[in-house]
């Protein structure tokens, strides 16, 4: 197939373009190269075509003769504050929007694979042992402040016990980001709906691995604790370092674009390791690796995390036959010396 990624030279993206051509797939990328999250051409870029234009502007000549696109193009991570909020906007939204009317100009009806995010399910699901499965309410400021960092029952305000995320809990974005990219899988799936066109939503879980983007407002939990253990400084971890996520690494990543790319099944499916770890727990990891001081907990919050999520991969195995192949302690080890961007 010929297949178009947007964001192909960043962090994810540009790993789902090696798989595509391990796998024998002609690829063009279209890539902006927003200055947030690159101060000069990446070195890793493979040697394909490459327009170097922004999706808001210049989707009509990236989408020409493609026969699928994996759109990895956003902005991501929580950014500043919400100074950001018009850029995020018109980079996912607007330029997702602009994306979809140039293919439908051409009368595209071949496979969209969007990469989405977690984020789009806000705190992951919760049972409370007296009232059973219970949404969590958002934190209230002042609860963090006391270091209360767990949410509690909305029937009895007593303890609940995380559980893993399947794709059909409740979408509940927290923040502007989440919002987005919950946008982003509408737009794609009205498209669909109107075209004929096959959607797939893959749900990216907390990503990282080689090339990832270190020292911005934008850079993942792991490369900005791996910035800090080469400065010699311990990772500071917010809250009391017990809040869960699932680590999956790069590779596994884009060898679940290219199960998409290549299956006749659409929907969500959220990509994951399968296997919750600790924040604090990939501090410690990292530090042990990289020789570094132990973490710091600084029980310091942020507005809009959350403060559980993690992955059910059931669905993305029985249907894509997705098996993840980076142990957690594997990948942990190998990003230590991993390059950054």
């Amino acid at each position: 197939m010929f297949v178009l990624v947007t964001g192909g030279a960043g962090f994810i993206g540009s790993h789902v373009v090696d798989a595509l051509l391990a796998a024998g797939h002609e690829v063009r990328i279209v890539d902006y190269l927003h200055p947030a999250a690159h101060d000069r051409e990446p070195s890793y870029v493979a040697d394909v075509e490459w327009l170097r234009d922004d999706l808001r502007a210049g989707a009509d000549a990236a989408v020409a003769g493609v026969d699928a696109v994996l759109h990895q193009a956003a902005m991501v991570g929580l950014g500043v504050d919400l100074s950001d909020i018009a850029a995020y906007t018109a980079h996912n939204d607007l330029g997702t929007a602009e994306l979809l009317r140039s293919l439908h100009a051409r009368g595209f009806d071949g496979r969209i694979v969007l990469a989405s995010s977690m984020v789009v399910y806000g705190e992951g699901r919760y049972a409370c042992p007296a009232h059973g499965r219970q949404p969590a309410p958002p934190r209230a400021p002042g609860d963090l402040d006391a270091g209360r960092f767990e949410p509690g029952c909305p029937v009895c305000g007593g303890p609940m016990e995380p559980q893993s995320v399947p794709e059909d809990a409740p979408a509940d974005p927290r923040n502007v980001y989440a919002a987005t990219k919950l946008h982003q899988e509408h737009l794609v799936n009205a498209y669909a709906r109107e075209t004929g066109a096959a959607a797939v939503a893959l749900r990216y879980h907390n990503v990282y691995g080689p090339r990832m983007p270190r020292d911005t407002p934008y850079a993942g939990v792991a490369s900005i604790f791996r910035s800090r253990l080469e400065a010699g400084a311990a990772p500071r971890v917010t809250e009391d370092g017990h809040q869960r996520r699932d680590f999956v690494h790069v590779r596994d990543v884009a060898a679940a674009n290219l199960l998409a790319l290549e299956s006749s099944e659409t929907g969500a499916f959220n990509v994951a390791s399968g296997e919750p770890h600790s924040v604090g727990e990939m501090a410690a990891a990292l530090s042990a690796a990289m020789g570094g001081p132990a973490p710091e907990i600084t029980g310091a919050w942020r507005a809009g995390d959350v403060r559980h999520v993690f992955a059910s991969v059931a669905r993305i195995r029985a249907e894509l036959g997705y098996t993840p192949g980076v142990a957690f302690a594997d990948g942990m080890a190998e990003f230590a010396s991993a390059p950054l961007r």
